[in-house]
């Protein structure tokens, strides 16, 4: 299998028919061996019975997953990698907004050496309650994490396939999937793609998702950045309260020593609560560190080559020097 199309959707019912036809007018010409992936996040109109007719018409390139309920985008996404089995993986929105005959663009910039594209929609198609909060996401996004894009949230995207074994996509992380990628090493691009209004029916997400945009960005920042050694982030927050609280505190334990009668004052209760601060945010990072200790026993490496090494020895590097098995 060449190519798995990841299509994670909900109530888009009206949609489907027109994306499918449009998918195959868009593939087929290619010559790849393709299977589209539906991924039915626990729709509540008619989805599933559209999708089940697609099957049923071409059961040898359309497969189906529906969820029981609504688990989210990240879930439906992990779920359809979990399914693909193509070397290589797109995946697009089903509401018609992406243009499914841009997957070849993104699959050209994989054979050009990317392991992962992203689809710039550089003229979005939408209203500006959606643009104007989408950009300054992106903008802070790309900032703080250091991966120059211009569309982290894309739903167009494509994948070499051992891209999305090494990542774990859960929570709503699917927006920073991109930023999870470059953290491991692989090589993230982007080109424009042509973006269009919505056709059908209304967007699935309201303005709280950009409130736990910038809170997931903060997760993902202390998985990459901070996650190697919970002790170093939290120990170092740590010791800056408790010099703050150790000043405060030692300026009213010289006062004392001066024979100066004490009493308590707002500045003395603000030290004494820095120290105590210090000392609960440094339990917090032994504990993440402990945490840390027991997934790095876990841990899988991303590799780019294994020469010489069998399968059980590249996913233990403890076996690397050990005899081949009998």
């Amino acid at each position: 299998m060449d190519l798995s199309v990841v299509i994670p959707l909900f109530d888009e019912e009206e949609s489907l028919p027109a994306l499918h036809q449009e998918l195959l007018a868009a593939l087929r010409p290619t010559g790849l061996a393709f299977e589209c992936i539906y991924v039915d996040d626990g729709s509540t109109d008619g989805s599933l019975e559209v999708l089940r007719r697609l099957h049923a018409a071409d059961p040898a390139q359309v497969r189906v997953l529906s969820f029981r309920r609504n688990h989210g985008k990240s879930a439906a996404m992990a779920a359809g990698f979990a399914a693909a089995r193509g070397s290589n993986i797109a995946t697009l929105d089903a509401d018609l907004q992406d243009d499914p005959a841009e997957i070849p663009k993104l699959l050209a910039a994989l054979d050009a050496g990317a392991d992962l594209v992203c689809g710039w929609k550089r003229a979005r198609r939408d209203p500006w309650t959606k643009r104007l909060p989408s950009k300054l996401f992106n903008l802070v996004t790309a900032r703080v994490s250091g991966v120059r894009l211009h569309d982290f949230n894309t739903g167009l995207k494509a994948y070499r396939a051992e891209v999305v074994r090494d990542l774990h996509v859960y929570g709503e992380l699917h927006r920073f999937v991109p930023v999870l990628a470059a953290w491991q090493g692989f090589a993230v691009h982007e080109v424009p793609v042509h973006h269009r209004p919505r056709q059908f029916g209304r967007s699935k997400f309201g303005a709280a998702r950009f409130v736990n945009g910038f809170l997931d960005l903060v997760t993902v920042m202390f998985i990459t950045r901070g996650g190697r050694s919970p002790l170093h982030f939290f120990g170092t927050l740590a010791l800056g309260f408790f010099f703050v609280g150790l000043v405060v505190c030692g300026y009213f334990a010289v006062l004392w020593l001066q024979g100066h009668g004490l009493r308590v004052r707002p500045l003395m209760l603000l030290g004494i609560g820095f120290v105590i601060v210090a000392i609960q945010i440094g339990s917090m990072g032994l504990l993440a560190e402990m945490l840390s200790a027991q997934h790095a026993e876990r841990q899988t490496w991303s590799f780019r080559e294994r020469l010489g090494m069998d399968a059980a020895a590249a996913r233990d590097p403890a076996r690397a020097g050990a005899p081949p098995p009998p």
